[in-house]
């Protein structure tokens, strides 16, 4: 019985397994892994139209933005969620927030989502709800 595991011993320091010897080849991967890349997350400056709601907030909260075409436009009023579950990173306080002139938040999101939100800000009016 010694003499076999001697044997094994010496079988798994030839092949490296077991990170009792390393031979110094490459090793095969036991199972292909899927490279990711991080999600580059940013800081989104956003201009809600209720500056009421968005006094309501705090960093930390989760939020839903929603774009709702302004009425003036003609585009009608469906309203589309543009950003879901995304967290408050910011509530700047503006002497100038009210519910007429809006507020500002700032979100903390993925890079592609932002850009998505500065559209959406152009265009619509928005508006959060809380997650």
């Amino acid at each position: 019985m010694a003499a076999g595991l001697a044997m094994t011993a010496a079988a798994l320091a030839a092949s490296g397994a077991g990170g009792l010897a390393d031979t110094g080849a490459p090793r095969a991967a036991a199972a292909p892994q899927q490279e990711r890349k991080p999600m580059e997350w940013v800081s989104a400056p956003v201009r809600i139209a209720d500056g009421a709601t968005v006094r309501l907030l705090r960093p930390g909260d989760r939020v839903d933005v929603i774009a709702a075409p302004d009425p003036a436009s003609g585009e009608g009023t469906k309203a589309r969620v543009v950003a879901g579950g995304v967290r408050v990173a910011e509530v700047p306080r503006a002497p100038e927030a009210s519910a007429e002139g809006g507020a500002l938040v700032v979100l903390s999101v993925p890079r592609a989502t932002a850009a998505v939100l500065a559209g959406a800000g152009a265009t619509s009016r928005l508006a959060v709800t809380l997650c």
